[in-house]
């Protein structure tokens, strides 16, 4: 019995801890962020689909979600679920692969989402009829409408590296 329990236990100590990322976010560095820019970067130029979540079409939240599914991280659904499940930061913490979340509809708070890529620009599925693309947080229509930041890899601290909070 004591060797199942071992078993068990090694065993569920391989499974990342949700969607928060676990015990192994805080090992992702510049390597896992520079992939994400990478693999986001792929798929500039796929077309807007609502509901979307594949190369055959994008909605915002579904294409962060493949993004970061295809770098090995989980990521819920949804743009509301998708920033209270990240660790909140400033704007001027982030760095690329991070999220930026906007109100873009009156109807709800967390309406959109992008990856942010560093100098103030970011990649997202815009709306129905454009594709992947580039914006600028710089730009009064997103300035305006910028909510708040999430991450869910590691941050600098002055002593080394922090972790995120595991699920």
């Amino acid at each position: 019995m004591p060797i199942a329990v071992l078993l068990l236990l090694f065993m569920v100590s391989c499974v990342p801890g949700g969607y928060r990322g676990g015990w192994w976010s805080g090992i992702f560095g510049s390597d896992v962020r520079k992939q994400l820019v990478r693999t986001a970067k792929k798929y500039i130029g796929v077309r807007y689909k609502y509901g979307g979540e594949s190369p055959r079409g994008f909605d915002c939240s579904g294409y962060v979600m493949y993004v970061y599914e295809r770098n090995g991280i989980l990521l819920p659904r949804s743009v509301k679920r998708q920033y209270q499940a990240g660790r909140k930061i400033r704007l001027a913490q982030a760095r690329p692969g991070d999220l930026v979340f906007f109100r873009t509809s009156r109807r709800k708070r967390f309406s959109h989402v992008g990856i942010y890529l560093g100098g103030n620009r970011f990649l997202h599925a815009p709306r129905r009829g454009k594709r992947v693309s580039y914006a600028n947080l710089r730009k009064p229509y997103w300035r305006k409408r910028y909510i708040g930041s999430v991450t869910f890899l590691e941050t600098r601290k002055k002593r080394g590296f922090m972790r995120t909070s595991g699920g």
